[in-house]
């Protein structure tokens, strides 16, 4: 008998701080759809104007941009959720911490600007025991913006990181 993968439904705001320990200004990731555990996920952040990064931008500024860092570090979080969600611990001082590894590969295409919403695909490469592989893709509009080759995320205990 073949095992059949369960799709979860749509998650909000909600049962994303469930999973994930970020919250404002740093909690980039607003809605995650077909989440299919062990496999990957598709997740969604609307870009905005009234985002603190943008607080400094002069009114007349030719580029505005989302950063570079926050477009990675939200795809790294979507990605964060689908390994965090069979076992959840959104309280880092407690259970397992999510630790970024390193990244591959990642390409940039296009700029994302106020208004665009960002759709980031993960796909889980590989698993191993504690350590896990990502690759994927965000796209604006159907157009691919972020390419990512390889993320390594790992988990470990909090004792650990404590001392």
């Amino acid at each position: 008998m073949t095992a059949v993968a369960t799709t979860v439904g749509t998650l909000g705001l909600a049962e994303i701080k469930k999973v994930l320990p970020h919250r404002f200004p740093m909690l980039l990731v607003d809605r995650v759809t077909d989440l299919e555990p062990g496999v990957g996920l598709t997740a969604y952040k609307a870009v905005t104007a009234n985002e603190p990064w943008y607080a400094a931008l002069p009114d007349d500024a030719t580029d505005a941009s989302y950063p570079r860092v926050l477009l990675v570090e939200s795809w790294c979080q979507a990605a964060g959720v689908l390994v965090a969600w069979e076992n959840p611990n959104p309280d880092v001082l407690t259970g397992q911490v999510m630790l970024f590894g390193g990244m591959a590969d990642i390409e940039f295409t296009a700029p994302v600007l106020p208004g665009s919403v960002l759709e980031h695909r993960i796909r889980l490469m590989r698993a191993l025991s504690d350590t896990v592989i990502f690759e994927g893709e965000s796209l604006v509009d159907g157009e691919v913006v972020l390419t990512v080759g390889r993320v390594v995320m790992a988990m470990r205990p909090a004792s650990e990181l404590t001392g």
